[in-house]
């Protein structure tokens, strides 16, 4: 395998990728960029194909919930679905003629004083073969949770998505009743997320189970909220703080037993509890056939499943896994502090995990960076004594570092604090295969922050190109 070392002098990176560099924020010409290509266990996935916009009967532009419900029904034969604008898709604001498959009525906002006006929505993407969601500007959508079921060689691309999270009341902060994800995978076969940006949720951010295989997660950004004035969280976090005697919980977390701050409460409620659960059920047989790669993405605050695996195999490279806010806030919850907490049952804290595998699957984690995370790797989070739930994980050539302390190295480098744990190290191999059924490319690890936050890095609206772009899949 080839390792590319790139100059982190944005003229040199310019040449380097052959970009243009264009006037604007986020303006970048890639086109003929090769490190975009499609690559991972979704290699071969076509989606939609390269279609014309003025075959109006497969290439659908969508300006409105209307316009995406008509192009999304079961068996509409379109193949292109191109994002026109931002779209708030909550119940509530959707007009009647979408109110109807695909669309579907989501779990109540409780919380949330803008999701209780808006509702919420599940857009059900069921039976397609061929199919590209994109669009050419980043456009937003917010307010839906988006399940993808019984379809193969679908491709989502430069979308960011938005406003699906609340504050948990009714299950104390386990956050165990809305079950709103931003995207959630069920019996597909060759998916495509890539150039995306995924906001704080209620759950996770992309879920994918019930046997999936051929995912591929690219160029995408995952973050928490940033707790500034009016963000999500702090818009949440008025509510509560005007009306105290209605939440109990955070009445309890703002009292003199606690002790918290409106502006502790902030900064711990900002990181997003969960990435990617791979695999939902336990020791479900469908989980063999798992299969998802992650490359080029940028964790910014997420607090655990980076991914987290049941079964099959996950492939992470070129990562960032960067948790320098969430290790922050959670020094604000003092040992007593946690304790009156717990006293009542509540939780409100702040978790530490990075790459997880679990009964049996196989999960390699090579030439990223982790900054903060307590427990980067871990291989069994049911019973460590039982082998069964005991996952195979390997990290290779890694940049690691906590509170201070810095390691690049690898997870059986003597001392590695990338070491498995909590269980017994399982000797790691694939399952089904030998060797990884596709070629790719790493950058140095060294490179990775620059590269991905940069003005031409991971996440939605960071690429200016000519449109037909993104129904390639090589460059």
């Amino acid at each position: 395998m080839k390792t590319k070392f790139r100059s982190l002098c944005s003229t040199a990176l310019a040449l380097t990728l052959g970009l243009t560099l264009l006037s604007g924020p986020a303006s970048v010409q890639a086109a003929g960029n090769a490190d975009y290509n499609l690559t991972g266990f979704s290699q071969g996935n076509a989606g939609g194909g390269i279609i014309s916009e003025s075959n109006t009967a497969t290439y659908k532009k969508v300006y409105n919930a209307t316009d995406l419900a008509l192009a999304l029904k079961k068996n509409s034969g379109v193949k292109v679905v191109e994002i026109m604008n931002d779209l708030n898709l909550g119940w509530n604001e959707i007009p009647s003629a979408a109110q109807t498959s695909p669309f579907a009525k989501h779990n109540d906002a409780l919380t949330h004083p803008v999701l209780k006006q808006t509702g919420v929505s599940k857009l059900t993407i069921d039976g397609f073969n061929g199919l590209t969601i994109f669009s050419a500007n980043g456009s937003k959508i917010k307010h839906a949770a988006i399940s993808v079921k019984r379809s193969s060689n679908v491709i989502i691309r430069n979308l960011e998505f938005d406003e699906l999270w609340e504050w948990d009341e009714s299950t104390k902060g386990d956050y165990d009743k809305n079950d709103w994800d931003y995207i959630t995978l069920e019996e597909n076969s060759n998916v495509w997320i890539d150039h995306c940006t995924f906001n704080k949720a209620y759950d996770g951010l992309v879920d994918s189970k019930k046997g999936t295989s051929g995912v591929t997660i690219s160029w995408s950004l995952f973050k928490g909220d940033d707790g500034s004035s009016n963000s999500w969280v702090t818009q949440q976090i008025n509510e509560l703080e005007a009306n105290k005697a209605s939440y109990p919980m955070y009445n309890y977390l703002r009292s003199s037993a606690v002790g918290l701050s409106k502006a502790d409460i902030i900064a711990i409620s900002g990181p997003q509890k969960k990435g990617h659960l791979v695999g939902s059920t336990s020791l479900e047989s469908a989980n063999a056939n798992l299969s998802m790669t992650l490359h080029h993405n940028l964790y910014k605050d997420i607090q655990d499943r980076m991914p987290r695996l049941r079964g099959g195999n996950a492939h992470a490279y070129n990562i960032v896994m960067d948790s320098t806010g969430a290790r922050a806030a959670k020094a604000k919850i003092t040992t007593a502090m946690a304790t009156a907490i717990a006293s009542k049952g509540y939780k409100f804290d702040i978790i530490g995990n990075g790459a997880i595998s679990t009964e049996s699957g196989a999960v390699l984690v090579e030439k990223s960076v982790i900054k903060d995370v307590l427990y980067p790797v871990r291989n069994n989070q049911t019973d460590p004594a039982d082998p069964t739930y005991t996952g195979k994980i390997r990290v290779t050539d890694t940049m690691y570092s906590l509170d201070g302390s810095s390691f690049r190295g690898s997870s059986d480098t003597s001392g590695s604090p990338l070491a498995p744990i909590p269980a017994v190290v399982k000797s790691f191999s694939w399952n089904g295969f030998s060797s990884l059924p596709y070629s790719y490319t790493t950058d140095d690890p060294s490179t990775l922050n620059a590269r991905l936050t940069a003005s031409n890095g991971a996440g939605s609206g960071k690429l200016t190109w000519s449109k037909d772009n993104w129904l390639k899949t090589s460059y």
